[in-house]
C-alpha cells in the first residue's frame, strides 16, 4: 500500500502539521511524520489545505437493488469520495426494500466491493416500508452489516405503537430510530411548504405542523420507553423548539439538517422548476435562518445530504408529476461552508464542520472507527479541502449517476481536493482515481 506524506495541512482549520498515513492509519503527525515516511512514501503539499477526518453521512440514498438507473453503490460512493466522504449510510428505499438480513448484506457486500467509502445499511423500520408490521430488526442487527439504524424513510413510521414497539426493541442492541416525520393526512397530495407562495401558486401545501406533531410524539415515546430516536432532515423553526426541548428535558433525541435546507427556500419555486421540489420542501427564510442557527448552538447535531438521486426523466417533467429529492453529496461541503461559515455570523469553523459533517454522524451511526482524530494510531481516512478555491457546479462533472442537483451554475466556497479511505487515496488534486493501488476488498 502506498505511503503518503501530507506536508503543511490545517488540522481541523487550526494549526499546521504534517500528516504520515501508512498500512491504512495515521502511523505519525507533526516533526516525526517526515522523518518516519518510508521509502517511495507520495508527498503532498498540503499548505493551505484544511484537513479533517473522513466525513460521515448518515443519510444516502443509493438506489441499488432496484433502482440502478438513477445509482448504484459504486456510483453512489464514487460522488461520496468526490465530496469527502469515507462512510455513507445507505437509506432502505430499495427495490426490494431492505427489511431483512438478506438484502441489507447484499447493500454491504456492494460497498465492500466497490471500495470507494464504507457502506452502513440503514433497515427499514416495517416491513416494506409499509408501516403496519415491524421488520426483522434484530435479525438485521445480527447480520454482517450490523445495522444499528433503522428507518422508513420517504415514509413516516406514523402508527404510535409501531413506533413505540420499535424504539423498545432496539434499546437491545443499542440501535436507534430514525424518523422521516411527515403526518400523511395532513400532507396528502403535497407539492410544496404549505405558506404564502404556495397559495399564490395554487400548489397544494405541506404544512410545517405535519412535521412538528410527529417530532414532539416520538421525543415522547422516547422519554417514555429510554430509547434513542433520530430526527430526519429537519425543516422548520418550530421543529428546532420542540428538539431544544426535548434536549433540556433530557431526552435522548438527536436531529440532522440537510445542506439544500441551510440555504434554500419556497421562494425558488416560482420558477416551477422540478430541481428544487423534495420531501420535506423548502421551507422559509425563517425557517432557514432557525435551523442555522440550531446547527451552530447543537439543537441539530449533524448535517447529512439526504443525497436523493433520480433518472432525467423523473425530473423532467411538469412540477406536480417530478419526483421529490436532490443530489447532495459533492455539493456538501461547499454548500455549509457558505451557509454557516462564509457568512461569519455563527461563528461556525471547520472544527465544527468536523463535528457536525464527520465525529458525531459516527457516533449516531455507531461506526466507532469512522469520525476519529487526526493522531497517531487512528485509521487513515481523511479529507483535504481547499477552503480559498471556489468551484461551480456543472451537472455533467459530477460523479453521481444522476443530475438533479438544485445547485446547477452555481459557485460554491471550498473544494475537496483529496480523500483517503483506510489510507488509500480516492481522490487526489480534485480528481477521483479510478487506479486505488491498495484499495481495500
Amino acid at each position: 500500500m502506498t505511503a503518503y506524506l501530507i506536508q503543511g495541512a490545517r488540522l481541523y482549520g487550526e494549526e499546521r502539521a504534517d500528516l504520515l498515513l501508512t498500512d491504512g492509519r495515521i502511523a505519525a503527525t507533526g516533526s516525526e511524520a517526515a522523518d518516519a515516511a518510508p521509502v517511495g512514501t507520495v508527498r503532498i503539499d498540503a499548505d493551505g489545505l484544511v484537513a479533517l477526518p473522513g466525513l460521515v453521512d448518515l443519510h444516502t440514498h443509493l438506489r441499488e437493488p432496484g433502482r440502478e438507473d438513477a445509482e448504484t453503490v459504486a456510483s453512489g460512493t464514487r460522488a461520496a469520495a468526490a465530496g469527502g466522504f469515507t462512510c455513507v449510510h445507505a437509506m432502505a428505499n430499495t427495490t426490494p426494500t431492505a427489511d431483512t438480513a438478506g438484502v441489507v448484506e447484499q447493500v454491504w457486500r456492494l460497498g465492500q466491493d466497490a471500495g470507494w467509502a464504507e457502506v452502513r445499511p440503514i433497515g427499514a423500520v416495517t416491513v416494506g416500508r409499509a408501516g403496519t408490521q415491524l421488520a426483522e430488526l434484530g435479525a438485521m442487527a445480527d447480520s454482517a452489516a450490523a445495522v444499528r439504524v433503522f428507518s422508513d424513510d420517504g415514509d413516516c413510521v406514523h402508527d404510535p405503537v409501531l413506533m413505540r414497539r420499535a424504539l423498545e426493541y432496539v434499546k437491545a442492541f443499542d440501535g436507534v430510530v430514525a424518523q422521516h416525520a411527515q403526518e400523511p393526512r395532513l400532507t396528502e397530495g403535497a407539492l410544496m411548504h404549505e405558506g404564502v407562495v404556495s397559495a399564490e401558486l395554487g400548489l397544494t401545501g405541506w404544512p410545517a405542523v405535519a412535521e412538528e406533531a410527529i417530532i414532539a410524539r416520538d421525543v415522547l415515546l422516547a422519554e417514555h420507553v429510554g430509547s434513542r430516536v433520530h430526527i430526519c432532515h429537519v425543516s422548520t423553526a418550530g421543529s428546532v423548539e420542540i428538539i431544544r426541548w426535548a434536549k433540556q428535558r433530557g431526552i435522548q433525541v438527536t436531529a440532522e439538517v440537510t445542506p439544500h435546507h441551510l440555504v434554500l427556500t419556497d421562494e425558488l419555486v416560482r420558477g416551477y422548476d422540478p430541481q428544487f421540489k423534495v420531501n420535506p420542501p423548502l421551507r422559509t427564510a425563517e425557517d432557514v435562518a432557525a435551523l442555522r442557527a440550531a446547527l451552530a448552538d447543537g439543537t441539530i447535531d449533524i448535517v447529512a445530504t439526504d443525497h436523493a438521486p433520480h433518472p432525467r426523466e423523473a425530473k423532467d417533467c411538469e412540477f406536480a408529476a417530478a419526483a421529490m429529492g436532490m443530489t447532495g453529496l459533492e455539493t456538501a461541503v461547499g454548500v455549509v461552508a457558505a451557509a454557516m461559515i462564509a457568512p461569519g455570523e455563527h461563528a461556525f469553523t471547520w472544527a465544527d464542520v468536523a463535528r457536525t459533517l464527520s465525529t458525531v454522524p459516527a457516533r449516531i451511526g455507531r461506526v466507532p472507527h469512522q469520525g476519529r482524530p487526526l493522531a497517531p494510531g487512528e485509521p487513515a481516512h481523511v479529507t483535504l479541502i481547499d477552503p480559498e478555491r471556489s468551484w461551480r457546479v456543472h451537472p455533467e462533472d459530477l460523479h453521481t449517476a444522476s443530475e438533479n442537483t438544485p445547485f446547477t451554475d452555481r459557485e460554491l466556497p471550498a473544494q475537496v481536493v483529496a480523500t483517503f479511505f483506510r489510507g488509500v487515496a480516492t481522490v487526489l488534486d480534485g480528481d477521483v482515481r479510478n487506479d486505488r493501488e491498495g484499495a481495500p476488498a
